[in-house]
């Protein structure tokens, strides 16, 4: 039988100032020359209410506390304080909640200023997640990003000062023309800031991407590992803990929200383009939502805010499982299989039994880990599961 998960919310709040070439994700530029001269703030706040409302009637979570919220985009930074304390408002008053419940906001270096970090800190926020990406001013400018060195670094400083409880940055690698040096020196200066959490991971090409259709000179496979492994060592002497693939963080400052989601907790997603996953224990099924794409689209008041409602079949949950938990550092249960997926755990133990001849899991007594091998070849180890 189905177990209700801890249920998040995520807020997508979709426009931009610039498009980043290789930024796949539902984001709109705006501004001069862009067809939409201004957000259209308040319209959009009004459309997110009505929009979470409709899901929690459709899903009947009126009695669910609400685990954690994340505001992503896009560029969440660019909406007012107001504006973010508004929608964290109403959102709280729908749900029972901790009173230190995570809530994260994603921000920009290039659209923030210290009255205005202040201004999320009241509104409730209680952590940031600033998008650097690198350090370095050549490899700024090659991934479009609209912020410098020195304002990264002041963000850093100003996120600290506005009375956020924690925050994290966010860092790439891999990047065009970086050589092992530059992304240890990228490293090196995140962690000089100081942050709680540092979110680190590689550059990919994904389609539907300025960077897809003409392609940046990346570094060698042997480079890419070497940046691997000493940016670990780097990390680790530090003081930050790999808790995920690309996540890294110091003790006890882990993201709530992102963790829920590896180990397959349901959230509701708000706003353009949104995906949600909630649990149904009277149906015992597991459903997938995505809203309307496009900002025009969804703020038609005559249109559903919801585009697609599709149910998780018996054959994909447990791949679906293993894709969100073997990102993870730690061990699961059999037991938490099948709370959270509905499933005899006996589906899947040929396959980890099979995994860990191959060295790529372990376990002990019903709790399974993924060795460093597995993370290594974490591709092929999910091949596996597609196969049940």
């Amino acid at each position: 039988m189905l177990t209700a998960p801890p249920l998040s919310l995520y807020i997508h709040i979709p426009w931009c100032v610039q498009k980043c070439p290789y930024c796949d994700f539902n984001s709109h530029e705006f501004g001069k020359g862009k067809g939409q001269k201004e957000i259209p703030e308040q319209a959009y706040i009004e459309e997110l209410i009505k929009d979470l409302d409709d899901d929690i009637k459709h899903f009947s979570l009126t009695n669910r506390p609400l685990h954690s919220i994340f505001i992503g985009g896009g560029t969440p930074s660019l909406f007012s304080a107001q504006g973010i304390g508004s929608i964290l408002e109403q959102v709280l008053s729908r749900f029972e909640h901790n009173s230190d419940i995570e809530i994260t906001l994603e921000a920009n270096p290039g659209t923030v200023e210290a009255d205005k970090f202040k201004g999320f800190a009241q509104a409730g926020v209680t952590r940031l997640s600033i998008g650097v990406q690198s350090f370095a001013s050549d490899k700024l400018i090659k991934l479009g990003r609209i912020h410098d060195s020195k304002q990264a670094k002041v963000a850093a400083k100003l996120a600290k000062e506005a009375g956020i409880k924690s925050f994290n940055l966010d860092l790439m690698h891999g990047l065009p023309n970086q050589s092992l040096e530059n992304a240890l020196d990228d490293l090196r200066i995140a962690i000089s800031l100081n942050p709680d959490h540092i979110s680190w991971y590689q550059l990919t090409i994904e389609p539907n991407t300025a960077f897809y259709s003409k392609p940046p000179k990346l570094p060698q496979d042997d480079t890419l590992w070497d940046i691997q492994e000493q940016g670990l060592a780097l990390l680790t002497q530090a003081g930050y803990h790999q808790y995920e693939i690309s996540a890294y963080s110091k003790t006890g400052k882990q993201c709530q929200h992102n963790l829920n989601y590896w180990q397959f907790g349901d959230y509701l997603g708000i706003g353009c383009g949104a995906h949600g996953k909630v649990t149904d224990t009277v149906s015992n099924q597991i459903h997938r939502t995505v809203k309307v794409k496009h900002p025009k689209g969804y703020l038609d008041v005559n249109r559903q805010a919801l585009d697609k409602l599709v149910t998780v079949t018996t054959d994909e949950l447990p791949f679906e499982f293993m894709m969100n938990f073997l990102r993870l550092k730690q061990a699961f249960t059999l037991e938490h299989f099948e709370q959270t997926t509905g499933l005899s755990a006996s589906i899947i133990l040929p396959i980890l039994t099979l995994a860990e001849t191959k060295g790529l899991m372990i376990h002990t007594d019903s709790n399974w880990q993924v060795t460093e091998l597995g993370h290594r070849y974490l591709n092929d180890l999910l091949e596996m599961f597609l196969t049940i």
